[in-house]
Protein backbone atom coordinates (compact mmCIF):
# COMPACT_ATOMS: atom_id res chain seq x y z
CA UNK A 1 0.00 0.00 0.00
CA UNK A 2 2.16 2.40 -1.48
CA UNK A 3 2.33 6.31 -2.65
CA UNK A 4 3.93 7.56 -6.12
CA UNK A 5 4.73 10.95 -4.97
CA UNK A 6 5.98 13.77 -7.76
CA UNK A 7 8.55 16.31 -6.65
CA UNK A 8 8.11 19.69 -8.79
CA UNK A 9 11.21 21.71 -9.97
CA UNK A 10 10.72 24.86 -7.79
CA UNK A 11 10.32 22.93 -4.11
CA UNK A 12 13.25 20.41 -5.58
CA UNK A 13 15.46 23.48 -5.19
CA UNK A 14 14.91 23.87 -1.79
CA UNK A 15 16.10 20.91 -0.24
CA UNK A 16 15.93 21.40 3.09
CA UNK A 17 12.24 21.87 2.85
CA UNK A 18 11.69 18.75 0.47
CA UNK A 19 13.61 16.48 3.66
CA UNK A 20 11.84 17.80 6.33
CA UNK A 21 8.00 18.59 5.08
CA UNK A 22 8.41 15.75 2.95
CA UNK A 23 10.33 13.10 3.55
CA UNK A 24 11.03 13.15 7.39
CA UNK A 25 7.42 14.16 7.66
CA UNK A 26 5.98 13.64 11.36
CA UNK A 27 2.52 12.92 9.95
CA UNK A 28 3.97 9.54 8.59
CA UNK A 29 5.16 8.45 12.43
CA UNK A 30 7.98 6.13 11.79
CA UNK A 31 7.51 4.78 8.31
CA UNK A 32 10.32 6.46 5.90
CA UNK A 33 9.54 4.22 3.53
CA UNK A 34 6.37 2.78 1.21
CA UNK A 35 6.92 6.06 -1.13
CA UNK A 36 8.02 6.46 -4.28
CA UNK A 37 9.51 9.69 -5.55
CA UNK A 38 9.49 11.14 -9.01
CA UNK A 39 11.37 14.33 -9.65
CA UNK A 40 12.16 17.01 -11.69
CA UNK A 41 14.88 18.95 -12.30
CA UNK A 42 15.69 22.04 -10.61
CA UNK A 43 13.78 24.91 -10.70
CA UNK A 44 14.74 26.90 -14.71
CA UNK A 45 16.99 24.21 -15.49
CA UNK A 46 14.71 22.44 -17.94
CA UNK A 47 14.07 25.96 -19.63
CA UNK A 48 17.95 26.57 -19.96
CA UNK A 49 18.20 22.76 -21.99
CA UNK A 50 15.04 23.52 -24.50
CA UNK A 51 13.98 26.73 -24.11
CA UNK A 52 11.83 28.86 -21.56
CA UNK A 53 8.40 27.85 -21.49
CA UNK A 54 6.27 31.00 -21.30
CA UNK A 55 9.11 33.67 -22.81
CA UNK A 56 10.07 30.76 -25.76
CA UNK A 57 14.09 32.44 -24.97
CA UNK A 58 16.39 29.92 -26.64
CA UNK A 59 17.54 27.24 -24.46
CA UNK A 60 20.44 24.79 -25.83
CA UNK A 61 17.82 22.71 -27.61
CA UNK A 62 16.42 25.48 -29.75
CA UNK A 63 19.97 26.98 -29.95
CA UNK A 64 21.30 24.03 -31.60
CA UNK A 65 17.59 23.67 -34.41
CA UNK A 66 18.01 26.93 -35.61
CA UNK A 67 22.11 28.06 -35.16
CA UNK A 68 24.17 24.83 -36.36
CA UNK A 69 26.82 27.38 -38.17
CA UNK A 70 27.92 29.15 -34.93
CA UNK A 71 28.49 28.28 -31.23
CA UNK A 72 25.95 29.67 -29.54
CA UNK A 73 24.46 25.75 -28.49
CA UNK A 74 27.58 25.36 -27.12
CA UNK A 75 28.11 28.28 -24.86
CA UNK A 76 24.45 27.53 -23.89
CA UNK A 77 25.43 24.08 -22.90
CA UNK A 78 28.48 25.10 -20.99
CA UNK A 79 26.47 27.68 -18.88
CA UNK A 80 23.61 24.85 -17.87
CA UNK A 81 27.28 22.35 -17.08
CA UNK A 82 27.95 25.54 -14.83
CA UNK A 83 25.37 26.29 -13.35
CA UNK A 84 24.31 22.11 -12.61
CA UNK A 85 27.78 22.55 -10.44
CA UNK A 86 26.77 25.72 -8.44
CA UNK A 87 23.33 23.90 -7.59
CA UNK A 88 26.15 20.67 -6.56
CA UNK A 89 28.36 23.22 -4.35
CA UNK A 90 24.81 25.15 -2.44
CA UNK A 91 23.82 21.53 -1.96
CA UNK A 92 26.94 19.24 -1.02
CA UNK A 93 29.60 22.39 0.01
CA UNK A 94 32.88 21.56 0.36
CA UNK A 95 33.05 17.15 0.41
CA UNK A 96 34.02 14.17 -1.31
CA UNK A 97 30.12 14.58 -2.32
CA UNK A 98 30.95 17.38 -4.38
CA UNK A 99 33.32 15.61 -6.39
CA UNK A 100 31.10 12.50 -7.00
CA UNK A 101 27.89 14.74 -8.26
CA UNK A 102 29.93 16.78 -10.37
CA UNK A 103 31.72 13.97 -11.86
CA UNK A 104 28.13 12.43 -12.18
CA UNK A 105 26.75 15.19 -14.39
CA UNK A 106 30.41 15.93 -15.94
CA UNK A 107 30.00 13.06 -17.44
CA UNK A 108 25.99 13.08 -18.61
CA UNK A 109 27.19 16.42 -20.10
CA UNK A 110 30.23 15.35 -21.80
CA UNK A 111 28.70 12.60 -23.47
CA UNK A 112 25.51 14.67 -24.93
CA UNK A 113 28.11 17.50 -25.90
CA UNK A 114 30.19 14.16 -28.06
CA UNK A 115 26.95 13.78 -29.55
CA UNK A 116 25.70 16.85 -30.49
CA UNK A 117 29.34 17.46 -31.97
CA UNK A 118 28.87 14.16 -34.05
CA UNK A 119 25.45 15.30 -35.16
CA UNK A 120 26.76 18.56 -36.13
CA UNK A 121 29.72 16.88 -38.28
CA UNK A 122 27.22 14.51 -39.85
CA UNK A 123 24.57 16.81 -40.87
CA UNK A 124 27.13 18.83 -42.77
CA UNK A 125 26.70 16.26 -45.11
CA UNK A 126 23.90 16.45 -48.08
CA UNK A 127 22.24 13.05 -47.22
CA UNK A 128 21.94 13.97 -43.16
CA UNK A 129 18.83 16.23 -42.14
CA UNK A 130 18.95 18.16 -39.06
CA UNK A 131 15.25 17.53 -38.50
CA UNK A 132 15.08 13.92 -38.72
CA UNK A 133 17.38 13.53 -35.21
CA UNK A 134 15.90 16.77 -33.54
CA UNK A 135 12.94 14.83 -31.60
CA UNK A 136 15.97 12.36 -30.07
CA UNK A 137 17.87 15.24 -29.35
CA UNK A 138 15.21 17.23 -27.06
CA UNK A 139 14.86 14.18 -25.37
CA UNK A 140 18.46 13.34 -24.89
CA UNK A 141 18.64 17.29 -23.22
CA UNK A 142 15.75 16.86 -21.32
CA UNK A 143 17.07 13.40 -19.56
CA UNK A 144 20.08 15.50 -18.12
CA UNK A 145 18.02 17.54 -15.83
CA UNK A 146 15.82 14.77 -14.24
CA UNK A 147 19.48 13.03 -14.04
CA UNK A 148 20.94 15.53 -11.97
CA UNK A 149 17.99 16.19 -9.62
CA UNK A 150 17.49 12.50 -8.95
CA UNK A 151 20.88 11.56 -8.34
CA UNK A 152 21.70 14.50 -6.20
CA UNK A 153 18.74 13.72 -3.94
CA UNK A 154 19.01 10.23 -3.30
CA UNK A 155 22.33 10.69 -2.72
CA UNK A 156 21.96 13.66 0.47
CA UNK A 157 18.94 11.23 1.63
CA UNK A 158 21.24 8.87 1.94
CA UNK A 159 23.65 10.73 3.89
CA UNK A 160 21.32 12.63 5.97
CA UNK A 161 20.50 8.44 7.09
CA UNK A 162 17.68 7.61 4.48
CA UNK A 163 17.71 4.35 2.36
CA UNK A 164 17.47 6.21 -0.44
CA UNK A 165 18.46 4.53 -4.40
CA UNK A 166 18.38 6.26 -7.60
CA UNK A 167 16.53 4.91 -10.09
CA UNK A 168 17.23 6.06 -13.45
CA UNK A 169 14.86 5.76 -16.56
CA UNK A 170 16.63 8.01 -18.71
CA UNK A 171 18.15 5.00 -20.56
CA UNK A 172 21.51 6.48 -20.76
CA UNK A 173 24.00 4.57 -22.95
CA UNK A 174 21.28 1.60 -23.16
CA UNK A 175 21.05 -0.32 -26.28
CA UNK A 176 17.18 -1.45 -25.38
CA UNK A 177 14.74 0.34 -26.82
CA UNK A 178 11.58 -0.75 -24.85
CA UNK A 179 8.04 0.65 -24.48
CA UNK A 180 7.37 3.28 -21.50
CA UNK A 181 5.73 1.17 -19.19
CA UNK A 182 8.06 -2.21 -19.69
CA UNK A 183 11.02 0.29 -18.73
CA UNK A 184 9.32 0.91 -14.98
CA UNK A 185 8.22 -3.02 -14.84
CA UNK A 186 11.98 -3.66 -15.32
CA UNK A 187 12.98 -0.77 -12.89
CA UNK A 188 10.97 -1.69 -10.06
CA UNK A 189 10.83 -5.72 -10.61
CA UNK A 190 13.16 -6.64 -7.47
CA UNK A 191 12.80 -3.67 -5.37
CA UNK A 192 11.06 -3.87 -1.64
CA UNK A 193 9.53 -0.61 -0.72
CA UNK A 194 9.32 -1.46 2.98
CA UNK A 195 13.17 -0.96 3.01
CA UNK A 196 14.34 1.47 0.19
CA UNK A 197 13.20 4.63 -0.92
CA UNK A 198 13.31 5.17 -4.81
CA UNK A 199 13.87 8.45 -6.09
CA UNK A 200 13.19 8.11 -9.76
CA UNK A 201 14.13 10.38 -12.66
CA UNK A 202 11.13 12.46 -14.13
CA UNK A 203 11.96 11.59 -17.45
CA UNK A 204 11.82 7.87 -18.72
CA UNK A 205 13.16 6.78 -22.21
CA UNK A 206 10.66 4.81 -24.19
CA UNK A 207 10.87 3.54 -27.49
CA UNK A 208 8.16 5.78 -28.90
CA UNK A 209 9.73 9.05 -27.06
CA UNK A 210 7.43 10.49 -24.35
CA UNK A 211 7.97 13.80 -25.72
CA UNK A 212 6.92 13.85 -29.00
CA UNK A 213 3.60 13.23 -27.29
CA UNK A 214 3.65 14.94 -24.42
CA UNK A 215 6.05 17.79 -24.48
CA UNK A 216 7.20 19.42 -21.14
CA UNK A 217 4.45 17.12 -19.45
CA UNK A 218 6.77 13.93 -19.72
CA UNK A 219 7.36 14.07 -16.36
CA UNK A 220 3.51 13.57 -15.44
CA UNK A 221 3.25 11.03 -17.43
CA UNK A 222 6.33 9.29 -16.12
CA UNK A 223 4.65 9.67 -12.38
CA UNK A 224 1.11 8.34 -13.58
CA UNK A 225 2.64 5.04 -15.50
CA UNK A 226 4.75 3.83 -12.12
CA UNK A 227 1.30 4.80 -9.91
CA UNK A 228 -0.71 2.32 -12.40
CA UNK A 229 2.08 -0.27 -13.14
CA UNK A 230 2.94 -0.64 -9.33
CA UNK A 231 -1.19 -0.40 -8.33
CA UNK A 232 -0.08 2.52 -5.78
CA UNK A 233 -3.05 3.57 -3.00
CA UNK A 234 -2.35 7.31 -4.05
CA UNK A 235 -0.54 9.37 -6.48
CA UNK A 236 0.73 12.88 -4.65
CA UNK A 237 1.92 15.84 -6.48
CA UNK A 238 4.02 18.44 -4.30
CA UNK A 239 3.96 21.58 -5.42
CA UNK A 240 5.05 25.14 -4.05
CA UNK A 241 1.45 26.22 -3.57
CA UNK A 242 -2.25 24.91 -2.95
CA UNK A 243 -4.68 24.04 -5.98
CA UNK A 244 -6.38 27.35 -5.50
CA UNK A 245 -9.80 28.84 -5.85
CA UNK A 246 -7.59 31.68 -7.74
CA UNK A 247 -4.27 32.63 -7.61
CA UNK A 248 -3.06 34.06 -3.89
CA UNK A 249 -1.50 36.76 -6.23
CA UNK A 250 -4.14 38.34 -7.99
CA UNK A 251 -6.87 37.94 -5.20
CA UNK A 252 -4.58 38.03 -2.00
CA UNK A 253 -3.71 35.90 0.22
CA UNK A 254 -6.14 36.32 2.99
CA UNK A 255 -8.99 35.68 0.06
CA UNK A 256 -7.69 32.31 -1.68
CA UNK A 257 -8.32 29.41 -0.64
CA UNK A 258 -7.56 25.54 -1.22
CA UNK A 259 -9.81 23.48 -3.21
CA UNK A 260 -9.63 20.47 -0.64
CA UNK A 261 -11.79 18.39 -2.73
CA UNK A 262 -12.47 18.07 -6.69
CA UNK A 263 -12.23 15.19 -9.63
CA UNK A 264 -10.57 14.67 -12.99
CA UNK A 265 -13.03 16.41 -15.08
CA UNK A 266 -12.45 19.76 -12.72
CA UNK A 267 -8.51 19.06 -13.51
CA UNK A 268 -8.92 18.50 -17.33
CA UNK A 269 -10.35 22.30 -17.49
CA UNK A 270 -7.59 23.89 -15.60
CA UNK A 271 -5.13 21.98 -18.08
CA UNK A 272 -7.14 23.24 -20.83
CA UNK A 273 -6.05 26.67 -19.79
CA UNK A 274 -2.29 25.67 -19.28
CA UNK A 275 -2.35 25.03 -15.24
CA UNK A 276 -0.04 23.06 -13.94
CA UNK A 277 -2.61 20.63 -11.97
CA UNK A 278 -1.84 17.17 -14.62
CA UNK A 279 -1.58 16.40 -17.64
CA UNK A 280 -4.96 15.15 -19.40
CA UNK A 281 -3.42 11.79 -20.24
CA UNK A 282 -1.41 11.36 -17.25
CA UNK A 283 -5.10 12.03 -15.42
CA UNK A 284 -6.08 9.57 -17.43
CA UNK A 285 -4.34 6.35 -16.25
CA UNK A 286 -5.00 7.36 -12.62
CA UNK A 287 -8.95 7.84 -13.31
CA UNK A 288 -9.01 4.53 -15.08
CA UNK A 289 -6.99 2.71 -12.63
CA UNK A 290 -9.31 4.24 -9.49
CA UNK A 291 -6.13 6.08 -8.36
CA UNK A 292 -7.02 9.08 -6.41
CA UNK A 293 -4.24 12.25 -6.96
CA UNK A 294 -3.47 14.38 -4.12
CA UNK A 295 -2.28 17.98 -4.61
CA UNK A 296 0.36 19.14 -1.81
CA UNK A 297 2.10 22.31 -1.00
CA UNK A 298 5.72 21.53 0.06
CA UNK A 299 5.36 24.42 2.36
CA UNK A 300 2.61 23.79 4.71
CA UNK A 301 3.17 20.12 4.79
CA UNK A 302 0.15 20.19 7.44
CA UNK A 303 -2.10 20.72 5.22
CA UNK A 304 -4.10 17.81 3.50
CA UNK A 305 -4.14 19.55 0.32
CA UNK A 306 -6.44 18.91 -2.85
CA UNK A 307 -7.67 15.38 -3.11
CA UNK A 308 -8.72 14.91 -6.97
CA UNK A 309 -11.05 11.73 -7.66
CA UNK A 310 -12.98 10.64 -10.42
CA UNK A 311 -16.55 10.44 -8.63
CA UNK A 312 -16.22 13.42 -6.38
CA UNK A 313 -19.06 16.09 -6.82
CA UNK A 314 -19.76 19.00 -4.33
CA UNK A 315 -22.56 18.66 -1.86
CA UNK A 316 -23.90 21.79 -2.42
CA UNK A 317 -23.13 23.20 -6.60
CA UNK A 318 -20.84 25.54 -6.19
CA UNK A 319 -18.08 27.19 -7.96
CA UNK A 320 -14.75 26.09 -6.61
CA UNK A 321 -11.59 27.64 -8.84
CA UNK A 322 -11.51 31.09 -11.12
CA UNK A 323 -8.59 30.38 -13.45
CA UNK A 324 -7.37 31.53 -17.15
CA UNK A 325 -5.13 32.34 -19.01
CA UNK A 326 -3.53 35.65 -21.31
CA UNK A 327 -2.14 36.00 -24.44
CA UNK A 328 -4.78 33.92 -26.41
CA UNK A 329 -5.61 35.14 -29.66
CA UNK A 330 -8.66 34.89 -31.55
CA UNK A 331 -9.06 34.13 -35.04
CA UNK A 332 -12.24 34.55 -36.66
CA UNK A 333 -13.70 33.67 -40.48
CA UNK A 334 -16.99 34.96 -41.92
CA UNK A 335 -18.01 33.67 -44.96
CA UNK A 336 -21.70 33.91 -46.95
CA UNK A 337 -20.67 30.87 -48.30
CA UNK A 338 -20.20 29.07 -44.75
CA UNK A 339 -24.31 28.84 -43.94
CA UNK A 340 -25.07 24.87 -44.45
CA UNK A 341 -21.42 23.48 -44.91
CA UNK A 342 -19.96 25.43 -41.92
CA UNK A 343 -18.82 21.04 -41.36
CA UNK A 344 -16.37 21.55 -44.01
CA UNK A 345 -15.26 24.46 -43.16
CA UNK A 346 -14.10 23.46 -39.91
CA UNK A 347 -13.45 19.95 -40.65
CA UNK A 348 -10.56 22.54 -42.89
CA UNK A 349 -9.69 24.85 -40.50
CA UNK A 350 -9.25 22.72 -37.49
CA UNK A 351 -6.73 20.47 -39.96
CA UNK A 352 -4.69 23.80 -40.85
CA UNK A 353 -4.55 24.35 -36.51
CA UNK A 354 -3.12 21.11 -35.88
CA UNK A 355 -0.50 21.42 -38.78
CA UNK A 356 0.63 24.13 -36.75
CA UNK A 357 0.21 22.55 -33.55
CA UNK A 358 -2.11 25.48 -32.26
CA UNK A 359 -3.68 24.45 -28.83
CA UNK A 360 -7.18 25.38 -29.29
CA UNK A 361 -8.51 26.83 -25.63
CA UNK A 362 -12.08 27.24 -26.72
CA UNK A 363 -14.12 27.82 -30.02
CA UNK A 364 -17.24 30.08 -31.22
CA UNK A 365 -19.65 29.03 -34.17
CA UNK A 366 -22.63 30.49 -35.20
CA UNK A 367 -24.59 30.21 -39.24
CA UNK A 368 -22.04 31.83 -40.58
CA UNK A 369 -18.67 32.48 -38.71
CA UNK A 370 -16.41 30.72 -36.34
CA UNK A 371 -13.96 31.51 -34.35
CA UNK A 372 -10.86 29.90 -32.48
CA UNK A 373 -9.14 31.05 -29.77
CA UNK A 374 -5.66 29.67 -29.54
CA UNK A 375 -2.72 29.99 -26.76
CA UNK A 376 0.23 30.01 -29.02
CA UNK A 377 2.59 32.89 -30.34
CA UNK A 378 1.88 35.42 -32.89
CA UNK A 379 4.29 34.32 -35.56
CA UNK A 380 2.07 30.93 -35.51
CA UNK A 381 -1.32 33.01 -35.78
CA UNK A 382 -0.19 34.53 -38.66
CA UNK A 383 0.81 31.36 -40.90
CA UNK A 384 -2.27 29.98 -40.13
CA UNK A 385 -4.08 33.45 -40.89
CA UNK A 386 -2.06 33.51 -44.20
CA UNK A 387 -3.28 29.63 -45.63
CA UNK A 388 -6.94 30.44 -43.97
CA UNK A 389 -6.75 33.45 -46.47
CA UNK A 390 -5.31 31.23 -49.73
CA UNK A 391 -8.14 28.34 -49.02
CA UNK A 392 -10.70 31.05 -48.59
CA UNK A 393 -10.12 34.16 -50.83
CA UNK A 394 -14.13 35.39 -50.39
CA UNK A 395 -13.66 35.17 -46.56
CA UNK A 396 -13.59 37.88 -44.30
CA UNK A 397 -10.59 37.47 -41.21
CA UNK A 398 -10.17 39.08 -38.19
CA UNK A 399 -8.03 38.33 -35.72
CA UNK A 400 -7.21 40.05 -31.95
CA UNK A 401 -5.34 39.57 -28.67
CA UNK A 402 -7.51 38.22 -25.69
CA UNK A 403 -7.95 36.80 -22.28
CA UNK A 404 -10.29 34.22 -21.35
CA UNK A 405 -11.10 33.41 -17.88
CA UNK A 406 -13.49 30.19 -16.17
CA UNK A 407 -15.13 29.46 -13.51
CA UNK A 408 -15.15 26.14 -12.94
CA UNK A 409 -16.46 23.42 -10.26
CA UNK A 410 -17.33 19.68 -9.72
CA UNK A 411 -21.05 20.98 -10.29
CA UNK A 412 -22.26 24.46 -11.44
CA UNK A 413 -25.53 24.40 -11.61
CA UNK A 414 -26.44 26.62 -9.55
CA UNK A 415 -29.85 29.14 -10.79
CA UNK A 416 -28.95 32.27 -12.33
CA UNK A 417 -25.31 31.51 -11.71
CA UNK A 418 -24.65 33.36 -15.36
CA UNK A 419 -27.10 36.24 -14.80
CA UNK A 420 -25.03 37.48 -11.73
CA UNK A 421 -21.66 36.52 -13.00
CA UNK A 422 -22.15 39.37 -15.60
CA UNK A 423 -23.43 41.63 -13.28
CA UNK A 424 -20.51 41.21 -11.54
CA UNK A 425 -18.25 41.77 -14.43
CA UNK A 426 -20.88 44.97 -16.03
CA UNK A 427 -20.56 46.35 -11.79
CA UNK A 428 -16.32 46.40 -12.81
CA UNK A 429 -17.21 47.81 -16.74
CA UNK A 430 -15.88 45.16 -17.96
CA UNK A 431 -16.56 44.57 -21.49
CA UNK A 432 -17.35 40.70 -22.26
CA UNK A 433 -16.30 39.77 -25.52
CA UNK A 434 -17.72 36.25 -25.87
CA UNK A 435 -19.40 34.07 -23.25
CA UNK A 436 -19.29 29.75 -23.53
CA UNK A 437 -21.56 27.58 -20.54
CA UNK A 438 -21.34 24.09 -21.38
CA UNK A 439 -24.30 21.66 -20.93
CA UNK A 440 -21.99 19.70 -18.32
CA UNK A 441 -21.98 22.80 -15.69
CA UNK A 442 -18.47 22.04 -14.85
CA UNK A 443 -17.14 25.43 -16.15
CA UNK A 444 -18.35 29.40 -17.44
CA UNK A 445 -16.07 31.25 -19.62
CA UNK A 446 -15.65 34.80 -20.19
CA UNK A 447 -13.71 36.00 -23.32
CA UNK A 448 -12.13 39.92 -22.56
CA UNK A 449 -9.82 41.99 -23.58
CA UNK A 450 -6.22 41.21 -22.01
CA UNK A 451 -6.03 44.33 -20.46
CA UNK A 452 -9.50 43.00 -17.74
CA UNK A 453 -8.00 39.61 -17.47
CA UNK A 454 -6.81 40.85 -13.61
CA UNK A 455 -9.73 42.29 -12.56
CA UNK A 456 -12.28 39.88 -14.43
CA UNK A 457 -10.59 37.32 -12.05
CA UNK A 458 -10.91 39.61 -8.93
CA UNK A 459 -14.17 39.96 -9.78
CA UNK A 460 -15.63 36.70 -9.90
CA UNK A 461 -13.64 35.20 -7.08
CA UNK A 462 -15.31 37.95 -5.55
CA UNK A 463 -18.69 37.21 -6.03
CA UNK A 464 -18.69 33.98 -6.48
CA UNK A 465 -15.85 32.44 -4.30
CA UNK A 466 -15.47 35.07 -1.25
CA UNK A 467 -18.96 35.64 -0.37
CA UNK A 468 -18.83 32.01 0.99
CA UNK A 469 -17.01 31.58 4.42
CA UNK A 470 -14.74 28.60 3.09
CA UNK A 471 -12.40 28.08 5.69
CA UNK A 472 -9.27 26.26 5.30
CA UNK A 473 -10.52 24.45 2.31
CA UNK A 474 -14.19 24.94 0.15
CA UNK A 475 -13.86 20.91 1.16
CA UNK A 476 -11.74 19.81 3.68
CA UNK A 477 -9.72 16.56 2.22
CA UNK A 478 -9.52 13.13 3.80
Amino acid sequence: MHTIEKIGGTSMSDYASVRDNIVLNKQLGDDLYHRVFVVSAYGGLTNSLLEHKKSGQPGVYALFASSMDDNSWRDALDRVQSEMRDINAALFGQTDLLELANAFIDERINDARSCLEGLHALCTHGHFALEAHLATVREMLASLGEAHSAWNMATLLKRDGVNATFVDLTGWRTDQHVGLDERIRRAFADRDLSKELPIVTGYAHAETGLMSTFDRGYSEMTFSRIAVITDAREAVIHKEFHLSSADPRLVGERNAVPIGRTNYDVADQLANLGMEAIHPKAAKGLRQSGIPLRVKNTFEPEHAGTLITGDYVSDTPCVEIIAGCKGVYAVEIFDQDMAGQIHDYDRELLAMIKRYRAHIVAKDINANTITHFLSTNLKTVKRIVAEMEQRFPDAEFNQQKVAIVSAIGSDMQVPGILAKTVKALADNNISVLAVHQSMRQVDMQFIVSEADYDLTVKSLHASLVEVHDHGRAICLAG
